[in-house]
């Protein structure tokens, strides 16, 4: 039996329903990958056509941002309600990052390219699996409650442009994450949680790399195309995201991840 491609790896995440599947997969395929990068016989990135919509268990239902039900995060079902969200957030990461890799490896790029986002997929596979281990502890798991139906519209957006999923997935929507996550910590921490502070902690300090991957390779993409990458990425936000940036962002944060002021700012 042939060792599959990157793209087969792929595909084979994207194809799985089951999250604990998906996440088990996707983890495997990454130490695949790097272990026969490390023994200098790397695996090709072929070719494999992803589906348009990635595989998801039965439950959670999936439901129009707008039906989603608001919960008061101060009590223990909003906390609940919470990180089954960051866990809805995560198992879509780990597809988003899979997706990358087969929707456009008819791009030449490097392999550093492959690695980074190999990486930031198994990352998010943990995120996940950190995140269910929270909700079951609380006895609750991760389908319990109705989820964000549109996470996905992102990739559907951008499933032709690869300049334009770089700037809108990990560039903004994962940006967001580096808002948004520290209030949450603050939060889980008040409630003595402690558990949920460690999870989020660790997809804090990783989430600043995937960030940082969408805007070294959008930059690098950039300079292929000689075009000025704050222009670009005010045209393609402008383009494939839905709304304005809200503030307040976390400065510090989206600078390490190389993300200046004068790129998000002028899009609020």
């Amino acid at each position: 039996m042939s060792t599959p491609s990157l793209s087969e790896m792929a595909v084979d995440v994207l194809t799985t329903a089951d999250g604990r599947a998906k996440t088990a997969l996707s983890s495997a395929h990454a130490a695949a990958w790097f272990a026969a990068r490390e023994a200098g016989a790397p695996l090709p990135v072929g070719r494999a056509t992803p589906p348009d919509f990635p595989a998801r268990p039965e439950r959670p239902e999936l439901l129009d941002p707008r039906d989603v039900p608001k919960r008061k995060p101060g009590s223990a079902a909003g906390r609940i309600a919470l990180l089954h969200a960051v866990a809805h957030i995560e198992l879509n990461a780990v597809d988003l990052h899979w997706d990358i890799i087969a929707r456009f490896a008819h791009v030449p790029m490097p392999p550093g390219f492959y690695d980074d986002w190999v990486k930031a997929a198994a990352e998010e596979s943990k995120h996940f699996n950190l995140v269910c281990d929270c909700l079951e502890s609380l006895g609750s798991f991760y389908g319990e409650l109705p989820a964000h139906a549109g996470m996905w519209r992102a990739a559907e957006d951008t499933a032709s442009d690869l300049m334009g999923r770089l700037a809108v997935v990990p560039m903004v929507l994962e940006a967001r994450g580096l808002d948004v996550t520290p209030g949450m910590i603050a939060l889980f921490r008040k409630a003595g949680a402690d558990q949920a502070v460690a999870a989020l902690e660790t997809i804090y300090s990783e989430e600043v790399g995937h960030v940082a991957y969408g805007s070294k390779w959008f930059h690098f993409l950039c300079g292929r195309h000689e075009t000025d990458p704050k222009d670009a990425f005010h045209d393609l936000v402008r383009r494939y995201f839905h709304g304005a940036l809200k503030p307040p962002f976390n400065e510090e944060k989206r600078a390490e991840a190389g993300l200046p002021p004068d790129f998000y700012w002028p899009l609020t």
